[in-house]
């Protein structure tokens, strides 16, 4: 009965952790005013894809984000970002990407922002085509 309940312990814990692996932690660097920062990239894969990057040090707070793609065209369908204080934002997002390409300046409500997270959605356009890195930069 103890080995079941360990072998059962142990098998949720490893779900949990699977759950989170995709999730990546990026520290910016920190830059001054008016110039696009690295945030962090994630990989988009052939189907339907959802991806967090979680964004955490001082350097976190940003006014306006970009999305940038190699690799593949992408759709991305939907992009949310967290606050530091745990409010979460839909930004009005839904176009494709083209490899090479970046989307447009999206401003955050509020202005200069805490950022603790921002999660993806999105698609690559074409099997043939390969998969894309989406790459995030930031403007304090």
């Amino acid at each position: 009965m103890k080995a079941t309940l360990a072998v059962a312990a142990f098998a949720a814990a490893l779900i949990g952790t699977a759950a989170f692996a995709k999730d990546k932690v990026e520290v910016p660097a920190g830059g001054p005013p008016g110039a696009w920062e690295y945030i962090g990239t994630t990989h988009a894969q052939h189907m339907g894809d959802h991806d967090t990057i979680i964004v955490a040090g001082p350097a976190n707070h940003f006014r306006s984000l970009q999305v940038r793609v190699t690799g593949a065209p992408l759709h991305m369908k939907r992009m949310r970002v967290v606050y530091g204080n745990g409010a979460p934002e839909e930004l009005p997002i839904r176009f494709n990407i083209p490899q090479g390409g970046r989307s447009r300046n999206i401003d955050l409500r509020g202005g200069d922002r805490e950022i603790h997270q921002i999660d993806f959605w999105y698609d690559t356009k074409g099997w043939f085509k390969g998969t894309a890195d989406v790459s995030v930069f930031g403007m304090h």
